[in-house]
């Protein structure tokens, strides 16, 4: 009988005959000096029973008769790259493991044909493990150093080149085996190999429904573009979120946010879907110039033992801009390009700007086959909200006020996305297909996940908890997509205790969270100071109780027939109990929310913006004090400028959006007002959008109009 680890190596034997070395490939190990791509390369190669070739060993000194170091002093760097370059395009092999020089990637010809044949696997190692390997092996200098510029800058300087080339990322620190790593690259090829072992499935599929259903996978791309199940229910991963381990997110403290996303979001979207070099450059574009603050989503120490995480430094000054500057590059790389789409949005607020200046910012051939329409409830969002969603409209974006609340805009837009006679309709008759880029689209999460992870990781960088320890996250929650997406980070390896659930009047999910009963009956939803979280039917819960019921489609299609049909519904026993170990609730009123406000204001010169207010609030109150709280500061104070001038007794109020603005800023404030919101509210023509009844059919005409003017 075998032994498990003789095992492991027959059936890595027999898979890769199969299935990695299809055409036989290479498998290429790249990444920085000292990352053990040699070690690594002669383990895969006694696990895989394959040659193996080190690029400096067995192909540099012996096409040049001496070492490595020796020509690099006899023709100095620029003529070594080049020589290094010229001998890759003379080498070829196949069905090998290859381990590249540190230097190999900055030739671009010579990783053009290497990569023809073979999967590129970048061992990605934090730079200051990097730093004190070479030291412990008195390497003091490398290619492309000279007077004046440092070892670590050289290694900085490479990262770009890596980050071009490879298919693969397997990240690691400084304690981990080369058996461990070789593992972990084996892991990596398999998953790159296997694209179908990553579907989705919805919400209210039952386990028997999927088993019959095998034809029907569902990926990434398939999910983005839908939005929606076609039976209702939401796209959740089938085989859940990847895991990291504690050492991967560790290696992560010093990383930039652009960096974090980037690693956690690969881990989360399959390379078939969008490829590495491809989804950098998604990520580049939407936290690159488009944000105020260098660090994306700085943490800011409040008082006492709670932090502010500042989500409002995007575009639209709001937590909507981390999805929806990257959502529409998504989309429109992932959806096929013989047919033209129509995005619908249902907003209480935030979104509707945030989606009409994401979707505005694609490329022009792009504008032409992707538009976007956006419902909002004209009278249930503040002036300067509605005054921003409308001056962000767009050849390709437009506002529809709806007179009535946010609950209505979405459930519209659901019925008209399971309404199969009315898309089959557009789709015959326009050439156009319908998407939704609300939260109940998957992708929308994604990017939130990583603002959560980074921000723990941010205080493990700024000294003030050990990696480890645990915090509390406290999220003003309306359709709980945010509370969601901390949750999911927790189930990645995010040290969260408690999600900390902050209602305002509307407090349904107080209730539910507290007693296990969602009950619509009786309730009317509530203007507030807060409209971002006025929300009566909170779609995301639906993932989380899917989650905490074991994937049980059944149980929640029941639950949601019995919501829609009945008006409530219970959960059972067990399943309270799971809830409640992940969440707690609270809510807070509107007196006390606008006291928060002046409160902070008035010990520390910080505005809260309404939102952060409600979660201050609840956080004060149910917050145990034996760790870290951050809360989520989910949107800029300066879009709810009245509410704000109220809050600080401010009694001369100008009814005008900019001049509100202008008076905040005279106070000299902390943030200062946001630079997008003045520029917006500057534009001309902010009266200029459509109201429509509250009827679903005036909502289709609506669409079908808007579609005959921008497609045909």
């Amino acid at each position: 009988m075998l032994s498990r680890p003789a095992a492991f190596a027959q059936i890595w034997k027999s898979w890769f005959s199969s299935h990695s070395f299809v055409g036989n490939k290479n498998i290429i190990l790249m990444g920085p000096p000292g990352a053990g791509k040699t070690t690594v390369g002669r383990i895969l190669s006694q696990k895989l029973d394959c040659p193996v070739i080190d690029i400096d060993d067995d192909v540099l000194e012996k096409t040049w008769n001496m070492s490595v170091s020796e020509k690099l002093q006899d023709v100095g760097n620029e003529q070594f790259l080049e020589e290094e370059g010229k001998a890759l395009l003379k080498f070829s092999a196949s069905g090998s493991v290859i381990s590249l020089t540190g230097s190999n990637p900055m030739h671009t010809a010579g990783m053009q044909h290497m990569k023809k044949n073979g999967i590129v696997v970048y061992l990605d190692v934090p730079t200051a493990v990097i730093m004190s390997r070479l030291k412990s092996i008195k390497v003091d200098r490398i290619v492309g150093q000279s007077p004046g510029i440092s070892l670590k800058d050289i290694l900085q300087f490479r990262k770009q080149f890596y980050k071009r080339w490879y298919d693969i990322r397997v990240l690691y620190g400084g304690d981990v085996a080369p058996e461990v790593v070789a593992e972990k690259v084996l892991d990596a090829v398999k998953r790159y190999q296997n694209s179908e072992l990553e579907t989705f499935i919805s919400t209210r599929s039952s386990r028997s429904g999927r088993s019959m259903e095998k034809d029907s996978h569902k990926y990434f791309s398939d999910v983005v573009t839908e939005g929606l199940a076609p039976d209702g229910g939401l796209f959740v991963p089938e085989r859940g979120l990847p895991k990291f381990t504690a050492e991967e997110w560790q290696s992560l403290i010093e990383a930039t946010y652009i960096e974090r996303a980037q690693v956690i979001l690969e881990r989360c979207i399959h390379p078939a879907d969008i490829p590495a070099s491809k989804l950098s450059e998604i990520i580049g574009t939407a936290y690159g110039e488009n944000f105020t603050c260098s660090k994306i989503a700085p943490v800011r120490h409040l008082a006492g033992n709670q932090f502010l995480l500042e989500l409002f430094h995007g575009p639209t000054a709001s937590f909507k801009d981390f999805a929806l500057q990257m959502v529409p590059h998504i989309f429109a790389y992932c959806i096929p390009r013989s047919c033209n789409y129509l995005v619908l949005v249902a907003t209480s607020g935030d979104t509707g700007s945030a989606v009409l200046d994401g979707f505005s910012r694609l490329h022009d051939t792009d504008k032409q086959r992707i538009a976007v329409m956006n419902f909002f409830p004209e009278d249930g969002v503040s002036p300067i909200q509605k005054s921003q969603m409308i001056g962000c409209q767009q050849e390709n974006a437009w506002s529809v006020g709806v007179k009535s609340d946010f609950d209505f805009c979405q459930t519209a837009i659901k019925r008209i996305f399971t309404n199969s006679d009315y898309t089959g309709f557009l789709t015959v008759e326009y050439g156009t297909a319908l998407a939704a880029a609300n939260s109940i689209n998957w992708s929308r999460l994604l990017p939130q996940i990583v603002y959560h992870a980074s921000a723990y990781l941010d205080l493990v960088h700024q000294g003030i908890i050990p990696f480890g320890s645990p915090i509390d996250v406290c999220i003003p929650t309306g359709n709980f997509g945010n509370i969601l997406a901390a949750l999911y980070a927790k189930m990645m390896g995010i040290p969260i205790r408690k999600c900390i659930c902050a209602s305002n009047e509307n407090n349904i999910l107080t209730d539910f969270i507290r007693t296990g009963v969602y009950d619509l009956r009786g309730r009317k939803l509530i203007p507030t100071f807060s409209p971002a979280v006025d929300i009566l039917k909170s779609s995301n819960l639906e993932r989380y109780l899917h989650l905490i019921a074991n994937e049980d489609g059944q149980l929640v299609m029941e639950l949601y027939n019995q919501l829609e049909n009945q008006g409530h519904f219970q959960l059972r026993k067990d399943l309270l109990e799971k809830l409640q170990q992940d969440l707690v609730a609270g809510w807070c009123s509107e007196e006390d929310c606008l006291a928060a406000i002046h409160s902070v204001y008035s010990t520390t010169g910080y505005i809260l913006d309404t939102h952060t207010a409600v979660a201050k609030v609840v956080a004060d109150r149910l917050q145990d004090r034996t760790c870290p709280i951050i809360i989520s500061s989910t949107a800029h104070y300066s879009k709810f400028a009245p509410a704000i001038l109220r809050a600080l007794r401010i009694a001369e109020i100008n009814q005008n959006p900019l001049s509100q603005l202008h008076l905040l800023s005279s106070y000299s404030p902390l943030p200062p007002v946001h630079w997008g919101l003045l520029e917006t509210l500057k534009k001309k023509g902010n009266d200029d959008h459509q109201v429509c009844a509250a009827d679903t059919s005036m909502l289709m005409s609506r669409i079908e109009t808007l579609i005959q003017s921008h497609f045909m």
